[in-house]
């Protein structure tokens, strides 16, 4: 009885080559399983095209509740945003990916897990190391490090190959952008993108939205109501949370929000640029954060930033399942048991503008904030507190001049 290989399966030329491979270089029972967190049309007609490329069988699992409230909402509490502008699209879905290829390996007694990522980029890491850890005894495939064994290097010999083993398939070998797309976001690279020198081709790029010129000359209001930090409705409808962004995409989209032309720091250690197109992750972002705002001290607040950095390079490293993430997202949750209330905004050609935030349990004063401060705040107060705060200040300004005499 032949081993079984379980292989995370996209549909596309990359992982559709694999599967002959595979059954040549390994003699492997080849079973395709395809994660759906999203992905959209990109489904269509995959069981057919693995089965005529030579698989035994194709899972197809739909994760994208258990994406959104067990990966996104972790994040957007967090305000997880790795090097200030990537929102972790793609990062955060792969811990739930290798979640459930282990989960399909161990149902089907599989003893290898194959990945079609490259051996320059960060997927590769991420899934490996989400298997190790779930998994330890798995063997783990990865075509593209294999070059003794992985000749394919081009579209046009990937195509050749497949025609040689009978797999007549709906690709050309015409260049386009690489993307990786989810119910969160699309990102592209390749092509123009690959010379930072060059602006992006947006009329030929984009996917999800247009760019704030093309957008509406009218803004658009939403409100957004959040309970524990976690968003339950929009526009005064009750809905899930994937609900929620399959909308705000929608809506970013049309007003030219979350457009981000990114040189970023990969872990294996390379500079790569991509353009992300993330409109309803933007807005419920800023939405949470907004909320944070009002609730949330002072000291809470600074060091909710630290760790919230600190989880982006957790979710980008591919650490999930790790002490240290749980640790992080134990005290992150800790700090939203009062992120309730309601934000407004108003959407307008690729910006969010605050509209008004509401919360019961919101520690802005306004009796404290205006210039008539009633009992609470003493202004004469101010001058002992200033007196101490600057004292350190004082006392080496003095030293100093004692020192210059």
């Amino acid at each position: 009885m032949k081993e079984k290989v379980i292989l995370a399966y996209s549909g596309g030329l990359d992982t559709t080559a694999i599967i002959p491979w595979l059954k040549e270089n390994f003699d492997y029972e080849v079973i395709c399983c395809c994660i759906d967190c999203g992905q959209g049309e990109e489904l269509d007609g995959l069981e057919e095209r693995a089965k005529l490329s030579g698989a035994s069988k194709l899972y197809i699992e739909n994760i994208v509740d258990e994406f959104c409230d067990n990966y996104i909402v972790p994040c957007v509490q967090a305000n997880a945003i790795y090097e200030n502008k990537y929102l972790l699209g793609t990062a955060m879905a792969r811990p739930g990916i290798a979640k459930k290829l282990v989960e399909i390996a161990r149902k089907e007694h599989a003893s290898a897990i194959c990945h079609g990522a490259t051996g320059k980029g960060n997927d590769q890491i991420r899934f490996e190391l989400g298997i190790k850890a779930l998994a330890p005894d798995l063997k783990i495939i990865a075509p593209w490090r294999m070059t003794d064994l992985w000749t394919l290097n081009s579209r046009e010999e990937e195509i050749a190959y497949c025609h040689q083993h009978g797999i007549d398939l709906p690709f050309d070998a015409s260049q386009s952008y690489s993307r990786d797309r989810n119910l969160w976001h699309i990102s592209h690279e390749g092509l123009e993108l690959e010379d930072p020198a060059q602006e992006p081709d947006y009329e030929h790029l984009l996917v999800l939205g247009v760019t704030p010129e093309q957008a509406p000359d009218e803004g658009e209001y939403i409100t957004m109501t959040f309970e524990k930090g976690v968003p339950v409705s929009l526009n005064g409808q009750t809905m899930k949370v994937s609900e929620i962004i399959t909308e705000l995409n929608a809506l970013g989209g049309k007003h030219g929000i979350g457009i981000i032309d990114i040189v970023e720091n990969r872990v294996v250690g390379m500079k790569s640029r991509g353009v992300y197109e993330t409109p309803g992750g933007t807005i419920l972002m800023e939405a949470h954060q907004q909320l944070e705002e009002l609730v949330l001290d002072r000291a809470t607040y600074e060091v909710k930033k630290e760790m919230g950095n600190r989880l982006s390079q957790i979710v980008y490293e591919g650490k999930w399942f790790t002490p240290l993430r749980e640790a992080v997202q134990a005290f992150i949750e800790s700090t939203q048991q009062y992120v309730t209330g309601e934000v407004k905004l108003k959407l307008y050609k690729g910006n969010i503008i605050k509209a008004g935030t509401t919360s019961p349990y919101s520690l802005y004063s306004e009796s404290l904030a205006s210039f008539t401060t009633g009992e609470l705040y003493d202004h004469h107060d101010a001058e002992g507190f200033i007196n101490l705060f600057g004292l350190p200040l004082k006392v080496r300004a003095m030293k100093l001049a004692e020192t210059e005499k």
